[in-house]
């Protein structure tokens, strides 16, 4: 009987790569632009734009999307996450790709939330 080992299992965490992302992002290794939409009411939503770099100009990011789109939308100014651009609509997939062709954000540090 001394001849088996037992063999204790160990605690597998299947969110270990998440986690690990998550924090090489706060190190600063790879900075996300979040692309979120919120439900309003009935039809109505919005899109939010958020981790952008501090140097750009949101009101000129703003004044772009605002007239490629065709849709209205405001810069906030929010305690925690900084500067945060709303635009009226569903607009996720647009603002990605306009992002990507305006050379603001590479399509790898772009992630999309939403339903």
């Amino acid at each position: 009987m001394s001849d088996l080992e037992v063999q204790v299992p160990t605690a597998f965490d299947p969110f270990a790569d998440a986690n690990a992302e998550d924090a090489g992002a706060g190190a600063g290794t790879k900075e996300y632009v979040h692309i979120r939409v919120q439900q309003r009411n009935g039809r109505k939503s919005l899109t939010t734009v958020q981790g952008l770099k501090k140097e750009y100009s949101y009101t000129k990011i703003l004044k772009d999307l605002k007239k490629e789109f065709c849709c209205n939308g405001t810069v906030v100014q929010d305690s925690e996450l900084g500067q945060v651009i709303q635009l009226q609509g569903d607009q996720r997939k647009n603002v990605s790709t306009f992002l990507v062709q305006a050379g603001l954000v590479k399509k790898d540090n772009i992630k999309i939330h939403g339903f």
